[in-house]
């Protein structure tokens, strides 16, 4: 048996790569932008939320696509990658931006923290994701939001373009692509649902791009759960 790769190695060179060959490249670029903005449809200027928290935000995409005002918005992740002078410069709202690096399942934030919770293809990749919701829930206020954005992985239309589109990128740019996807997509999208829908009785669901409630024709599940 082959000994296993190195992660960190893994890493940094996946971090050198990532926004050049997910979010600024052809349709899987297009798809992946799309996601954060559909889940932030909902939530115009005319929203406000006090204290947000953002987490496993990686290269902070989601970031781009907040429409709502906010007095703090905390942007953290394990091994933040994001340029904050780059990032702030683009930044036309008020309200304070914080970077911290948080472990997604066991965050420092004290209870009832924040008013609401983001989690854009995060959820995905972490291990007993009914425990780590159940934190998430932790830090959110009661009648606060915890919007998560999911891949419908595997689904037909995900495998579709996955195997279309960004397999062959990654391979070419040394990466053994199975071997890292089967590490890094531990939760199937049907479980993830499963869970939800049993944890949260009463959600808002969106299937995208089909809008039918089905895993294999959309690439994207978007859900809000207010707490």
């Amino acid at each position: 048996m082959r000994l296993d790769p190195d992660y960190d190695d893994y890493i940094k060179r996946w971090s050198d790569i990532y926004r050049d060959q997910t979010y600024d490249q052809g349709l899987t670029g297009y798809f992946l932008r799309k996601s954060h903005i559909w889940s932030e449809e909902k939530f115009g200027p005319d929203i406000h939320f006090s204290k947000v928290v953002e987490v496993g935000a990686g290269l902070s995409e989601h970031f781009n696509h907040i429409r709502h005002s906010f007095d703090e918005y905390h942007i953290t992740d394990l091994i933040l990658q994001v340029d904050e002078t780059k990032l702030l410069a683009n930044f036309k709202g008020e309200g304070k931006v914080f970077f911290s690096t948080e472990d997604a399942t066991k965050l420092s934030f004290e209870n009832e923290y924040c008013d609401r919770v983001i989690a854009a293809h995060i959820l995905e990749h972490l291990y007993r994701p009914h425990e780590v919701m159940r934190e998430w829930m932790r830090i959110l206020k009661p009648g606060g939001v915890m919007t998560l954005v999911l891949p419908c992985d595997p689904g037909g239309l995900w495998r579709l373009g996955r195997y279309a589109l960004a397999r062959k990128k990654i391979i070419k740019a040394g990466f053994d692509y199975d071997y890292w996807i089967a590490r890094e997509h531990v939760n199937p999208i049907n479980n993830l649902v499963s869970f939800i829908r049993h944890y949260f009785p009463k959600v808002e669901e969106e299937w995208l791009p089909c809008r039918i409630p089905s895993i294999d024709i959309n690439l994207f599940y978007i859900v809000h759960i207010r707490k």
